[in-house]
């Protein structure tokens, strides 16, 4: 989501086949962490771990999703970045199949398919190999009411007026100490000043209210001030385990006044707006899928595509699947680098809290796409391949 540490599929014809120029420069064989360069490497669709045995239709509603939005882009538009290659004309058949393949229900089976002949995977090369970080993130959950009343009494609050544009802000500490009073409006009260916080780290969630309904609310904007994880600030203070999310709540509670001083520290301000989707909004403008969606740097990877990840979860549980990059964040920076969107509550608490896991990527890209940064198996590092004119 976009506040997180806060976004064309190709031709099925033999015309439509990828068509990758490899003009391998002469160089020096690779060092073993890699080139110091990003390349994407093409490898058969049937390699890629997990495969034969991940339930692939899980993704179709966030492949749909990010498929609807695609087709409202002039055809001409790039999508991602140029070393790809790929134009948003080239997204247009191969969604056509998906959604085929969601309307008719035939699953897993046909979706992997569908997926074997419509598109290329390509594994991403990192500066330093093939070997990335992938952490996880969720939606919180906080009760809260929409007046104030007893017990609630931590404000949500929406954009104050005029705080779209750059300029300085007060920071975390002075809106807590009334900067905003009568400057911005409070969508919300909530009850526990912890998962308020806890709020504006995720940025979104669900909010219980008195009378048993819940509302969503999602990131509106901040108030421009540097984000602080005070996981690290725990470390470098001696003052116990900041390591992952449930930890760190762990130790709050527990130090009311010690905690209340330490959130203080982080000087970045979040603010929401309601939010009438099915899920969290992503950084792509469509509603996130738990356990299917993927926050990435959109320098590398395209938002939108469909890419495959080889990792772990927070407890060491296996993550080999198909996801959709549909979201971006502020520490997601990295060829190899993703934040997996695990969903809403504890359990998916339980899966990112302290996720933090080795691990490697591939994008499934049309086979109309020419990657420029091509990469054939057997070839010396560097190698480049062209791509064709962005006229």
């Amino acid at each position: 989501m976009i506040p997180r540490a806060t976004r064309a599929l190709g031709r099925l014809t033999a015309a439509g086949m990828l068509a990758v120029m490899a003009a391998c420069a002469q160089g020096p064989q690779p060092r073993e962490g890699g080139d110091g360069q990003v390349h994407y490497r093409p490898v058969p669709i049937e390699s890629l771990p997990g495969w034969d045995t991940d339930t692939v239709a899980e993704a179709l509603p966030a492949l749909t999703r990010s498929c609807a939005r695609l087709a409202t882009l002039p055809g001409s538009t790039p999508v991602g970045p140029r070393a790809l290659g790929v134009r948003a004309a080239d997204w247009a058949p191969p969604c056509a199949e998906i959604t085929r393949v969601a309307a008719l229900g035939t699953g897993t089976t046909g979706l992997r398919q569908t997926l074997a002949q419509a598109f290329q995977a390509w594994q991403v090369i990192g500066p330093d190999g093939p070997n990335g970080l992938f952490t996880g993130y969720y939606e919180t959950t906080l009760d809260a009411s929409p007046t104030r009343l007893p017990g609630y009494t931590t404000p949500l609050y929406a954009l104050p007026p005029g705080w779209e544009t750059p300029a300085p802000r007060p920071d975390r500490a002075a809106i807590e100490d009334g900067a905003l009073n009568g400057v911005a409006t409070v969508l919300l009260w909530a009850r526990d000043p912890i998962d308020a916080f806890f709020l504006h780290i995720q940025g979104s969630g669900v909010a219980r209210l008195p009378d048993g309904r819940r509302v969503r609310i999602g990131y509106a904007g901040n108030n421009g001030h540097p984000f602080v994880g005070i996981g690290g600030l725990m470390r470098q203070r001696g003052l116990g385990d900041g390591s992952s999310m449930p930890a760190i709540r762990a130790w709050l509670r527990t130090h009311p006044e010690e905690g209340r001083a330490l959130m203080r520290d982080n000087p970045r301000y979040i603010f929401f707006r309601f939010v009438n989707e099915d899920g969290p909004i992503g950084a792509q403008g469509v509603p996130l899928t738990a356990g299917r969606s993927l926050a990435v740097d959109r320098d590398h990877i395209p938002l939108g595509a469909p890419v495959w990840l080889d990792t772990t979860d927070a407890h060491g549980g296996r993550v080999s699947r198909l996801l959709v990059a549909q979201d971006t964040g502020s520490a997601i920076r990295g060829a190899v680098r993703g934040d997996l969107f695990w969903g809403t509550g504890e359990e998916a608490l339980y899966h990112a809290g302290g996720m933090k896991s080795p691990g490697r990527l591939w994008i499934l890209l049309p086979r109309a796409a020419v990657v420029a940064r091509a990469c054939p198996s057997a070839a010396p590092a560097p190698c480049q391949a062209q791509t064709r004119s962005s006229s």
